[in-house]
């Protein structure tokens, strides 16, 4: 079993989306772990997003991850970030399959509905940015 991190984010939340997207989830196979509603910062949304800090759209994207509630998750599943990466689509939703999340609930490349990690280091990473101690047991 693996883990991976997912975000609804706070374009989804706010359209109404995120329980469809939780469903999707479980019925993809997924075990939801923990999970919780927050609403980051801006510094916070920066600290999380440090990695794109020198990328033009950085400001961009920490705004927008901090103008509303979004959900957290911890995913387990076999090979579950290459699961959740296939379930979520292509980044810009005009270009994901017929079937992903950010086909049916992303409205644009900025707006796209979830987020996951891309790599196991990624995964460590953000799972320990949101959850702490037994959260994750």
């Amino acid at each position: 079993m693996e883990r991976t991190f997912a975000i609804i984010k706070p374009d989804a939340v706010k359209k109404g989306y995120a329980g469809r997207v939780l469903a999707r989830i479980e019925a993809a196979g997924f075990t939801v772990c923990t999970l919780r509603m927050i609403r980051m910062s801006k510094r916070e949304a920066e600290g999380f997003y440090y990695v794109h800090r020198e990328r033009p759209f950085f400001a961009g994207l920490t705004d927008f991850m901090s103008s509303g509630p979004c959900i957290v998750l911890c995913l387990e599943a076999p090979d579950a970030i290459k699961k959740w990466r296939d379930l979520m689509g292509a980044t810009d939703p005009a270009k994901a399959s017929d079937g992903t999340l950010r086909k049916e609930f992303g409205a644009s490349i900025d707006n796209n509905a979830t987020h996951g990690s891309d790599a196991p280091d990624t995964a460590a990473f953000e799972l320990g940015y949101f959850f702490r101690g037994l959260e994750l047991s």
